[in-house]
């Protein structure tokens, strides 16, 4: 980058917080008291992120006798679901392409099932009153190179004659006239398959639903081993140990406590920023009346969006791998990744000079090889486990929460008769395998952003295997 493009992205960073905007909150709740002795239940649910809130609620739901216990390491929605950028999409398989490439006799139930999946999300937040800044203004995804706009085009049509759900093409001026960037070439919008929202007041909101309806939630209380016990399995915690009849995993990013399915996952960060809020005229600079969520089409894309108060969330673009797959709060920080981003951000603004940076921070994400969540058990039927949602679990967790609740009721559903719920992606090899193969993935990735696309030998093979790493 010039010496001035640097100097201005260092400028506009020079007052940003080290932290998630979105957990920078004088309404956070106060943490629930760790768990201190034995406790005993019916389900027990590691992980108080959405994938933990989620099935806990809908436990009792379905069950309301039913006695649930949550226990979370740190508080609920302290990592991904309190940091990510609060895009809430419909699609259970990491977009549509994706789910038509792995899973092309069921893409029209899976797609079905996720906007039954988002439309549940969305009464359950009317009916609980979780005031979370839920908006279902849809997401566009935009090009900026011409053969990003190429795709767009063909993928507009290949939808249609597939008789999917079509979202709607802007070109160039409409384009400009929904979000006013000069990088902008044209976009694709789905009206009504993404909402945005405040994902740390989802998190917040799903705990008090979840203690209204008597789930016991204790906070600050790692799993640290699972077991069989008797009939169910017993997990210990620093302080005591929870005898479940049953087990719900929803760790994630974090090493599970079923020590087979650790390959099937690595941490991979993300970055984000969030600007100070925009003066109407600012904002009136740019358009964006309708709020949507946009996307670049990039390989190594840029994701933003507008919060309640008229900020911009501006993040995405690098994707680092930690060698050995580590997790670790000192990651959360990556001064070159932001200013990159800053530097990235008035290239597509250039209107908005002079605006400053608040919050700067990242995150691990659960990835997997097949870019969607996939589902298992173990113990005998006794524990179910769901992860590796690679970026797009803040709607998706609800549908796996309710697999996760099908497959340890031992029941055949709509959900656990899919191909998707039954097969597994790939393992990660051991290192130093896995570096190299994500660092490779990476590099041709960004050679295809540079030469329109095309695709190396190295991500033609991974298509072959199955693994189709695409963004």
């Amino acid at each position: 980058m010039a010496f001035d493009t640097v100097r201005r992205a260092a400028t506009s960073l020079s007052g940003a917080r080290p932290l998630p905007y979105w957990l920078d909150d004088p309404g956070r709740p106060t943490a629930r008291p760790a768990l201190a002795g034995d406790e005993v239940c019916d389900l027990l649910v590691v992980g108080g992120g959405y994938s933990g809130l989620w099935t806990a609620l809908l436990a009792k739901e379905r069950d309301p006798g039913r006695e649930v216990v949550l226990i979370e390491a740190h508080e609920a929605g302290w990592a991904a679901s309190g940091r990510n950028g609060g895009f809430c999409a419909a699609s259970l398989t990491h977009g549509t392409a994706n789910g038509l490439d792995r899973w092309p006799e069921e893409i029209a139930e899976l797609e079905d099932l996720g906007r039954r999946n988002l439309d549940a999300i969305e009464e359950a937040v009317t009916r609980y009153g979780i005031d979370c800044a839920f908006e279902r203004t849809g997401e566009i995804d935009v090009a900026t190179r011409p053969h990003e706009l190429a795709g767009l085009r063909d993928w507009h049509r290949r939808t249609g004659e597939l008789g999917l759900a079509q979202p709607e093409f802007l070109d160039r001026d409409r384009m400009r006239a929904e979000v006013d960037s000069p990088v902008l070439l044209g976009g694709l919008w789905d009206r009504r398959g993404v909402a945005l929202l405040h994902p740390a007041k989802l998190a917040w909101g799903l705990k008090r639903v979840c203690l209204g309806l008597g789930v016991r939630v204790y906070e600050h209380t790692p799993g640290l081993a699972l077991a069989r016990s008797g009939a169910g399995v017993a997990v210990r915690t620093p302080y005591g140990r929870v005898f479940a009849r049953r087990a719900a995993l929803g760790t994630n990013v974090f090493p599970s406590l079923v020590r087979r399915l650790r390959p099937f996952t690595v941490p991979v960060y993300d970055y984000a920023l969030t600007t100070e809020p925009l003066s109407a005229d600012r904002l009136a600079s740019i358009g964006w009346r309708n709020r949507q969520g946009l996307g670049d089409s990039a390989h190594r894309f840029h994701y933003f969006r507008l919060s309640a108060d008229n900020r911009i969330l501006w993040g995405g673009y690098d994707a680092v791998y930690p060698f050995g797959g580590r997790t670790d709060p000192s990651l959360d920080q990556r001064p070159e990744t932001f200013l990159k981003l800053a530097a990235h951000f008035f290239t597509y603004f250039p209107q908005l000079s002079g605006v400053r940076f608040t919050h700067a921070w990242g995150g691990a994400i659960d990835t997997c090889s097949r870019f969607s969540a996939f589902f298992t058990t173990a113990y005998g039927g006794r524990v179910a486990h769901a992860a590796g949602y690679t970026g797009l679990g803040v709607g998706a967790t609800r549908f796996g929460a309710e697999v996760m609740l099908d497959l340890l009721a031992g029941e055949r559903t709509e959900r656990t008769a899919l191909r998707m719920v039954r097969s597994r992606p790939l393992p990660f090899p051991p290192e130093p395998f896995a570096w190299a193969g994500i660092e490779l993935t990476k590099r041709s990735l960004a050679r295809a952003d540079s030469h329109g696309g095309r695709r190396d030998l190295w991500l033609r093979a991974m298509d072959r295997m199955g693994l189709g790493f695409d963004s």
